[in-house]
């Protein structure tokens, strides 16, 4: 029987650029406006194959299926976008959305598990998340053909999954869209406190060892200015060149930084090969916030040029996260191995206050991670925007003032923050866990419900593992990185 598919709920607007993307497309010869032919009939499709299931619109809006035969739209070719990113654009914006300050904190990460357990534990967990990242963007394409979309958000991916999968599951598509997008905010946000902080942080180094020691509120309050400045930045295409800034300026960092963790390496023995059982947790956490990049893939690969080139075995996707998964492991293995028990919650803290190079490292990771902040800060704002400025008159206006009081709310939630290395493994075991590893293979399994092959029981069994994987990372590392902070846990760098 053919699976029942309804309209998507409009109330809430993709996650896409407002100012870039045009869902009517005008050339598309088949004239499909969100699902539907000039004629009124609904196109939607089936997972495998590539004919579509017409249904036409009863009087009283009743539908009853038609017969299948009309090719299936392709959302691909039916996205109208007025500024595309390239494929460099998108490189460097998934290199920067993962290139912050998680791979900081992977040396602070390995201190939890051992040094071959995170090095090898990096390894299969950047897999793991790679994976999961193909799965969003496939489920996003077939849903997008089911019902007629040129482009779809993350939360608009869950609701169309639930909406077209199990019958029993279907009341829950708005619900689930609605969690989707507070994890999303909780994750988003939480990395732009972060990154206020760790900026701040290291400005504060620098003024020390420039003889100028101020308290970082102070360096909080003083970044308050450039930073709503570029955040009032509202296009993605426009963002590029910070990201492209941001990503050179973070490679240059960690180069230097290298020369550091290289020099007078101890032996291996120095180190624990495998840490205590109930700090893996925390590890964890870390870990899943340093592949924070999950939520700017859709808008990243919906904002494409040449979409097709997101996923393919040499594409962005696998590029950008080779790179990305490299580069954690090497930092971790290395910076753990320099400073053993007392690598701090970013690698830059454990850098000597007296060596020129290393105040020039936090200088470039500090600008790098700022101009980083508004590629994060775009993520929650094209979810809060819409659902505010509605209720306004002048909603250009509105957008800005909300903008305003956004990177305000960030400014006090990172000056309260009390421990930088605990909150970054609490952010992600809280959000990025369940976004990365969670939902993806859930939504994987609901939408490939409707057409269930011969391989569905070895898909339900792989999903199955990621989804009990991700939800076990969530319960632990959120329980043990909540005991570390309200016990005061242990100093690593923290603001104070």
């Amino acid at each position: 029987m053919a699976p029942k598919f309804r309209d998507v709920d409009q109330t809430t607007p993709l996650l896409h650029d407002c100012n870039n993307n045009n869902n009517n497309n005008n050339n598309n010869s088949s004239n499909i406006n969100n699902g539907r032919l000039s004629n009124g009939t609904v196109v939607t499709g089936s997972t495998n194959s590539s004919a579509t299931t017409i249904v036409h619109l009863a009087a009283g809006g009743d539908r009853k299926p038609g017969k299948p035969g009309a090719l299936l739209p392709d959302p691909v070719a039916g996205r109208t976008l007025d500024h595309p990113t390239t494929n460099l654009d998108t490189l460097m914006h998934m290199l920067n959305g993962n290139l912050g300050t998680g791979i900081l904190a992977m040396p602070d990460a390995f201190k939890n598990a051992g040094l071959y357990v995170g090095f090898f534990g990096t390894l299969a967990m950047g897999v793991i998340c790679t994976h999961c990242m193909h799965l969003l963007v496939r489920c996003s394409h077939e849903l997008c053909r089911r019902y007629g979309r040129p482009s779809l958000s993350y939360a608009e991916v869950g609701y169309c999954a639930l909406d077209s999968g199990p019958r029993w599951a279907q009341p829950l598509a708005a619900s689930f869209r609605r969690l989707i997008n507070s994890f999303l905010l909780v994750m988003q946000l939480g990395l732009c406190c972060v990154y206020y902080l760790f900026v701040a942080v290291n400005v504060r180094e620098l003024l020390d060892y420039l003889g100028c020691p101020v308290p970082v509120l102070t360096v909080l309050a003083y970044l308050l200015v450039p930073l709503a400045a570029m955040n009032m930045v509202r296009s993605l295409k426009l963002l590029t060149p910070t990201s492209l800034v941001a990503s050179v300026l973070a490679i240059a960092g960690l180069a230097i930084a290298f020369l550091f963790l290289l020099q007078d390496l101890p032996h291996s023995g120095s180190v624990r090969p495998v840490s205590s059982w109930s700090t893996l947790p925390l590890y964890f956490g870390t870990v899943m916030y340093a592949f924070e990049g999950i939520g700017v893939v859709l808008p990243l690969e919906n904002n494409m040029a040449n979409p097709r080139d997101f996923i393919a075995w040499n594409g962005v996707l696998n590029t950008g996260m080779t790179i990305v998964v490299c580069l954690y492991s090497a930092v971790g293995f290395y910076g753990y191995l320099k400073y053993g028990e007392q690598a701090q919650g970013s690698v830059t803290l454990n850098l000597p206050n007296d060596a020129l190079l290393a105040q020039i490292v936090r200088l470039l990771m500090a600008v790098a991670v700022l101009a980083s902040y508004a590629l994060q800060f775009y993520v929650p704002m094209t979810i809060l925007a819409p659902a505010v400025t509605r209720h306004f008159r002048h909603r250009a206006l509105a957008e800005y003032g909300l903008r305003l009081a956004t990177v305000l709310l960030t400014f006090v939630l990172a000056a309260i923050i009390p421990n930088l290395g605990t909150f970054i493994s609490l952010v992600g075991a809280v959000s990025t866990s369940t976004l990365a590893l969670v939902f993806p293979p859930l939504i994987d399994l609901l939408t490939l419900w409707p057409a269930r092959t011969e391989r569905w029981r070895w898909t339900v069994l792989k999903d199955a593992l990621i989804i009990a994987f991700g939800a076990c990372g969530f319960f632990f590392g959120t329980a043990k990185s909540l005991a570390t902070i309200f016990a005061g846990g242990p100093p690593d760098g923290g603001i104070h």
